[in-house]
């Protein structure tokens, strides 16, 4: 017995290595891949946009002097890979009439919104009288689809969002509800690609992201 436990302990050590090693891999925890590693974007983004990195996993888009709109689409914080069924998770925060988005399943960068699906990210806290939503307010599908309800905090606040694309089916949850739920096969979303990168709109206005992390399914 004793030549036998001799033998087995090396074997169980580097086993234990091994899985160690296989969960100390930089930015990947259980599944989970941290797409802010080393509190630097630009190691898993791309973007001609004012967009800087920070401490705590957070980056941050000052739009510079002159910018505004939507349609500058090179300063979009672009991912450099392409996903296709997948859970991300991050916060982000907005100020007073702040307005961007979460786009995934983009086959042109240069084309997003006719080539890729837009989870709405926008200072929706309060509504107005009559509390009608439409897909522009936060968690709602761009085109056409808003949100089942209004779970967003108020600008200046962090607003977690829990997304879920698998099998084309979506799930979007805002500060854990559950504000969407689609089809991804019925139109317009059908003649989406199956697969593309995703990204951070730049709509000219100032946001603030943190904690973004994925986990392909």
């Amino acid at each position: 017995m004793v030549p036998r436990k001799v033998l087995c302990l090396p074997a169980l050590l580097v086993a234990g290595l091994v899985v160690s090693a296989a969960f100390a891999q930089p930015g990947n925890i259980d599944g989970w891949d941290d797409l802010l590693i080393n509190n630097d974007h630009s190691e898993r983004f791309d973007t001609t946009g004012n967009w800087a990195s920070s401490e705590e996993k957070t980056v941050t888009l000052t739009p510079r002097p002159g910018e505004s709109g939507w349609q500058r689409y090179d300063a979009y914080l672009w991912s450099k890979e392409k996903f296709r069924d997948f859970e991300i998770q991050f916060e982000y925060k907005v100020a007073k009439g702040g307005n961007s988005g979460f786009y995934f399943r983009v086959g042109d960068r240069k084309s997003p919104v006719a080539k890729g699906i837009e989870v709405q990210i926008y200072d929706s806290h309060p509504k107005g009288p009559d509390g009608k939503l439409n897909d522009h307010d936060s968690g709602g599908i761009i085109p056409g689809v808003p949100p089942k309800k209004n779970a967003s905090k108020p600008a200046s606040e962090w607003n977690q969002f829990h997304i879920t694309s698998q099998d084309n089916k979506l799930t979007v949850k805002l500060n854990g509800e559950v504000v969407n739920e689609l089809d991804l096969t019925k139109a317009p979303f059908a003649s989406r690609p199956a697969e593309g990168h995703i990204g951070f709109q730049d709509h000219g206005l100032p946001l603030s992201l943190r904690n973004i992390k994925i986990r392909e399914l």
